[in-house]
């Protein structure tokens, strides 16, 4: 394993987009035209949530990923950067950046679609984005970007000693080579019962289950259960991504503390509009544990 220290360094391979984000009072029926209640425009991405959130939560963290040559560009690397994640490896490529469409209901609930545009694009990894990934305690990648992608980089962080935190999500079927890598799989309810077996092969399992809380599975059986803190929700969008970039910031402190301080961050989340808006800070979350 990398070495360890209080502050991990995190390299976070994902995508990164501009989330176009509509409320409404409840989300529309096939065919059916609705009067929405606001609209704003947020850099998102799984990529870019989870390394903000991880570096928000105490991580060191370096994001490798795509932009385009478009307006929304410089937004989009300017949110990371504003947050202290480094941007050395986010390369522009021609074309869009990658954009998702959100719609928000009164109750927080969300749907969304996702256009990959230069996040599609991320087909190699140079020889300075292996380094990163080398000297990193975590590699945290998600599967907005391509699966072999991914695949390549959990390869090299496997052969160099660094933890891999996969969050398979959009899920689909993962190939058993990236599973052989993959120390940490995050997966939502939904997203577990869905990728069933494939999950035993991988040491440590973590299912949020949104107000339910969080279980864990560990390599030698055991179990652990942790509930959300109660929080009045504005919007669930994003709440998934705070949760994984702070369970890396914390991972190096065992499974239990990092499911608390985890758990503590997806739930504060909920709280605010918007996906990397909302990610909590560090004090946020230490100031939500002790008040809870």
């Amino acid at each position: 394993m990398a070495e360890k220290s209080d502050v991990p360094a995190i390299a976070v391979l994902g995508s990164i987009n501009m989330d176009l984000v509509t409320t409404t009072e409840r989300r529309p029926e096939p065919g059916e035209t609705l009067l929405g209640t606001g609209f704003a425009m947020v850099p998102g991405g799984k990529g870019s949530n989870q390394a903000i959130a991880a570096q928000r939560a105490g991580g060191a963290v370096q994001f490798l990923g795509a932009v385009g040559d478009d307006v929304f560009a410089g937004e989009l690397r300017r949110v990371l950067t504003d947050s202290g994640v480094g941007v050395r490896r986010l390369r522009t490529v021609d074309g869009p950046s990658g954009i998702a469409s959100i719609v928000v209901d009164s109750g927080g609930e969300n749907t969304i679609i996702v256009v990959g545009g230069a996040n599609a694009r991320l087909t190699e990894l140079t020889e300075d984005d292996l380094d990163i990934i080398a000297a990193a305690d975590i590699l945290l990648c998600q599967l907005e970007i391509p699966l072999d992608t991914v695949s390549a980089a959990a390869r090299h962080a496997r052969a160099n000693g660094t933890t891999v935190l996969l969050n398979p999500s959009p899920v689909q079927r993962l190939p058993a080579e990236l599973l052989a890598n993959v120390d940490v799989a995050v997966v939502n309810s939904g997203e577990a019962a869905e990728l069933g077996a494939d999950l035993a092969a991988i040491d440590h399992v973590v299912v949020t289950r949104g107000g339910d809380g969080v279980t864990y599975r560990g390599p030698d059986g055991t179990e652990l259960s942790q509930p959300s803190l109660r929080v009045e929700v504005v919007d669930t969008t994003g709440a998934g991504d705070a949760f994984t970039g702070a369970l890396a910031a914390a991972w190096h402190r065992g499974p239990e503390w990092a499911l608390t301080w985890a758990a503590a961050a997806g739930a504060l989340a909920t709280t605010k509009l918007g996906a990397s808006s909302s990610i909590p800070t560090s004090a946020e979350i230490t100031a939500a544990l002790a008040a809870n």
